[in-house]
């Protein structure tokens, strides 16, 4: 899944000595906690769909499995084209929408580690993914997750020049994935996509919460900016941690 990213540049330079401020500290408590909850809600709808056969086949039996499979891409373009000037209901709904959607997907490795089945990529390799695998990747991701948030949110260093390269650099790898479909499958070049989805998605999280630092000095008392720029951050937090999420799962899976 491709990351997603709304700038919010031009900000003062004094806001990267002023990770001490107490309004600070909260604007990124109410990302933090809207992260929290799409996650658990992506858990809440993945455990649902991958264990409560109605839910199951709803889902993946029911040409709503297209909807799951490409919605979260379709409303991440849409939105990029369509919400030029976002309000925080549109972005809100956005958020929790790709977060029902990417959820939902997940629920596909829950029936497989429920069932004992095995799950096969596109590039030939085989996944047997069990419960005890989903729960070391999701705490390996959780990890990796504050430490590289912590490290963008007290760094001194300007990551913009960076984070400018990672967007490009992902974008390319979105469409290599997407021309990748029209020729024959590649176990090699598969491997080497999510290992660069992996890579970016770890920088980009850094760099991400950096750019919210930035944007709450910007923003300060524009209620209006504050709420959709939460829901832009949860947003670009989500994304980032599924990504990471379901490649250490699928490598971790791999037979």
């Amino acid at each position: 899944m491709n990351d997603f990213n709304r700038s919010y540049g031009g900000a003062p330079s004094r806001s990267m000595d002023m990770s001490t401020d107490a309004g600070l500290r909260a604007f990124m408590l109410g990302v933090y906690n809207k992260l929290a909850l799409g996650i658990a809600l992506a858990g809440g709808l993945a455990f649902a769909a991958g264990t409560i056969e109605p839910v199951t086949q709803l889902v993946f039996g029911t040409p709503l499995v297209y909807l799951v499979q490409w919605g979260p891409i379709a409303l991440i373009l849409g939105s990029a084209f369509f919400m030029r000037n976002p309000s925080p209901m549109g972005s809100a709904m956005l958020y929790w929408s790709i977060v029902t959607l990417l959820g939902l997907g997940l629920g596909i490795w829950v029936m497989a580690a429920t069932s004992g089945q095995a799950l096969g990529s596109r590039g030939g390799r085989i996944m047997s993914p069990e419960m005890v695998t989903i729960a070391k990747a999701f705490f390996v991701t959780a990890s990796a997750f504050g430490a590289l948030s912590l490290f963008g949110y007290t760094t001194k260093r300007n990551l913009r020049g960076m984070g400018s390269f990672m967007i490009m650099a992902l974008w390319g790898l979105v469409g290599l994935s997407l021309l990748s479909l029209l020729f024959p499958p590649s176990g090699m070049l598969e491997t080497a996509i999510m290992v660069g989805f992996l890579l970016l998605s770890a920088g980009l999280i850094a760099w991400q919460t950096q750019e919210l630092k930035e944007g709450y000095y910007q923003f300060a008392g524009d209620a209006r900016s504050m709420a959709v720029m939460t829901n832009w951050g949860a947003l670009n937090f989500f994304i980032s941690f599924y990504n990471i999420f379901t490649i250490l799962l699928s490598f971790m899976s791999s037979d």
